[in-house]
């Protein structure tokens, strides 16, 4: 039978390209696309809804293997895209009870989805293949940030006030795209290993398909009660305990990038027109930045003990170094406005070519932490890394949706000084970690 792992990995990567293309574009925009509709359909707010399924997402997180070991990656990936695609067509007929119930159902599709793609490129990898093929599927993923927000930037510039027509287009067009990811994981092949499995489950004539469901519901719990002991034993660690700073950091950053930057961007009138625009340009950018920190960091500096302590420090220094042009160059007020565009004056006037730098370096910096705490976590917990990465995602997921609740509330002055102080203390407590990884290889060589 002919190996199908490599259009399986490429029908993965085309599949999550196409979900994210539309998930990342609605929650660059989706903020700024509710207050354009205040007082009509919906009274709510985007940064509650992508708080909503941060949060569902992290807790999710802890019950994703044993539905995925049920179902299976395929069957789960599907079922997951669907609900993404649910989340997407809410705008296009909005009301805020289905807004706010789509969050909660994406939260549990995202935690399905990304666990059973864990399982899938595992299935269809072995350790000669399992880099490039990492490598295929994270190179396609990155460029989801490319697309839609490319879409918005020749839509939208020069238009001050988002009409329900420009609305319907714009998510319309995100639901065709979330539909064909959807579709991508239908036509996915069975892997040998599957092949294999199956051709065992046949033979057993005397089993129905009922008693085999069981079985496979009964193993897959078992799994989880083990996987939740190892993550409870993992979690009092010290190494845990010490990267949690900077895996709360990349949460608050990350909801800072991906949704309340773009906001920001778009509600400040000394743009003019150009600014609702520019929050697709800045969402292209923010993903050339992470297509570039992706690709050196996680590539040039991969497996490189000595190195990593440098890359952390350098996303440090280039987040620090955004946040004071943005701090500079955006006005306070920015992520809080609902009604109107700014009203404070910034200290700079506002530059478009400054903001965009920002973006830029919004996304190398995030790179930067992303590929270092994988590459770690990976090291230290190097024979069961799968529980470590499940803490990791839920203390991200968690901060993530905190942010996001907060976003509505504080100024950005107090935003960014959040940002800096957990940021800080995040890499301290990184360099510590790596410092004790080397006493420690230095160690068990003597």
């Amino acid at each position: 039978m002919a190996d199908y792992r490599v259009f399986n990995v490429v029908i993965l990567g085309l599949g999550f390209l196409f979900i994210f293309t539309a998930f990342t574009t609605c929650g660059n925009i989706e903020q700024t696309v509710i207050k354009s509709m205040a007082n009509k359909t919906v009274i709510g707010s985007g940064y509650h809804s992508l708080g909503i399924i941060y949060g569902v997402f992290s807790i999710s997180n802890l019950f994703a293997p044993t539905v995925v070991s049920v179902l299976g990656p395929r069957l789960t990936m599907f079922l997951s895209g669907v609900l993404y695609s649910g989340y997407i067509a809410v705008f296009i007929l909005p009301a805020t009870w289905s807004l706010y119930t789509t969050s909660v159902l994406i939260g549990v599709g995202a935690a399905m989805l990304w666990t059973a793609q864990g399982h899938f490129l595992v299935q269809n990898s072995d350790a000669a293949t399992i880099n490039r093929n990492t490598g295929v599927f994270w190179g396609l993923l990155q460029c989801s940030m490319l697309f839609g927000n490319l879409y918005i930037y020749f839509d939208w510039n020069g238009i001050t006030e988002i009409t329900d027509s420009n609305r319907k287009t714009m998510f319309i067009i995100l639901l065709v795209i979330s539909v064909l990811g959807s579709l991508c994981f239908v036509v996915l092949r069975k892997s040998q290993q599957q092949e294999d499995v199956l051709s065992e489950e046949e033979g057993q004539s005397l089993l129905s398909a009922r008693v085999m469901y069981k079985q496979k519901a009964a193993s897959a719990i078992r799994e989880a009660k083990s996987d939740l002991r190892t993550m409870l034993q993992f979690s009092r660690s010290r190494t845990i305990l010490l990267l949690s700073g900077c895996m709360a950091y990349s949460g608050l950053e990350l909801s800072f990038y991906s949704g309340v930057y773009g906001t920001c961007i778009g509600a400040t009138s000394h743009f003019g027109k150009a600014a609702k625009g520019l929050i697709g340009l800045s969402g292209i950018v923010v993903g050339i930045g992470e297509i570039v920190g992706g690709g050196l960091f996680g590539l040039v500096c991969k497996n490189n003990r000595l190195r990593r302590t440098s890359v952390v420090f350098l996303g440090m220094v280039v987040h620090f170094i955004a946040f004071y042009l943005i701090f500079l160059n955006i006005p306070d007020d920015a992520p809080v406005v609902f009604k109107t565009s700014t009203r404070h004056q910034p200290y700079l006037v506002p530059s478009m070519s400054i903001a965009l730098l920002c973006s830029f370096l919004l996304g190398l910096g995030d790179s930067c932490f992303n590929t270092q705490l994988y590459s770690i976590l990976g090291s230290v917990y190097a024979e069961q890394s799968a529980p470590a990465f499940t803490i990791f995602k839920f203390i991200q997921s968690i901060c993530a949706a905190v942010a996001f609740f907060y976003s509505g509330y504080l100024l950005l002055s107090w935003q960014l000084l959040v940002m800096v102080l957990i940021g800080f203390v995040g890499t301290l407590c990184f360099f510590v970690v790596e410092k004790l990884q080397n006493v420690s290889v230095a160690l068990e060589q003597q």
